[in-house]
């Protein structure tokens, strides 16, 4: 998906992201506070100090009142290549966060300019040839002792599947195992990357939720994350 369709939908996006997901019995706002919690328990658990974050492809916004609650002392970077879904981001919830259009194949920010690069959903909309080169980039703004988490979707779980391929704005998306982005960011110069997998139950479920970390290392979970150091 290029810039001009994420445009095209980002006023419809979270009207469709609703729909789309209601199978789970869960709204939108469940799936950003739980990417950006445990975001807040990777980075306590490496002692890391947080002060700049990046959300890179922002959209509209959906993570930015969970980084103010997890990360509230924490500069943030919205970044995105939809100049509308960044309008979008700034009149939902207006504040201090700053916002940075992307266009061409950079990220516009000095080298090692932030702590915590995050990305939710986004590398399987980017043409898996240019992973490399986008984590590579990525790799460059993050400062030497910083971290990268990505969350993704993943294949092998069927309602996740399903609810790609019946949203509209996943037309052109193509999603990636956990293992093959694992490898293109090794390639792309990180060199400790952590692979774990989340969101086994849907809400009638809920009450098996607190065993879900137990199962991290199995490859059926709804998503995956990958945390990624240099």
């Amino acid at each position: 998906m290029d810039r001009s369709e994420f445009d095209l939908y980002a006023d419809e996006y979270l009207a469709q992201h609703r729909t789309n997901i209601a199978v789970t019995g869960e709204d939108p706002e469940f799936f950003a506070e739980y990417k950006i919690a445990l975001t807040r328990r990777f980075a306590d658990e490496a002692g890391a100090v947080v002060r700049r974050v990046m959300d890179f492809g922002s959209g509209i916004g959906a993570s930015v009142p969970w980084f103010r609650k997890y990360f509230g002392d924490a500069a943030l970077t919205c970044a995105d290549a939809s100049p509308r879904s960044l309008a979008l981001s700034q009149s939902r919830f207006p504040g201090g966060e700053a916002y940075l259009a992307i266009d061409g194949d950079t990220v516009p920010l000095p080298a090692a300019s932030i702590d915590l690069g995050f990305s939710a959903c986004v590398f399987h909309h980017i043409d898996h040839a240019e992973h490399v080169q986008w984590l590579r980039e990525l790799g460059r703004v993050v400062a030497p002792d910083g971290r990268l988490v990505i969350f993704e979707h993943n294949p092998y779980n069927p309602l996740t599947v399903r609810a790609v391929n019946t949203c509209p704005f996943d037309a052109n998306a193509r999603l990636i195992t956990a293992r093959k982005l694992a490898a293109s960011m090794r390639a792309a110069g990180w060199k400790t990357v952590e692979t774990r997998y989340h969101l086994f139950f849907p809400h009638v479920l809920a009450a098996l939720r607190p065993v879900e970390p137990a199962l991290a290392w199995l490859p059926l979970g709804g998503q995956y994350s990958l945390v990624a150091s240099k």
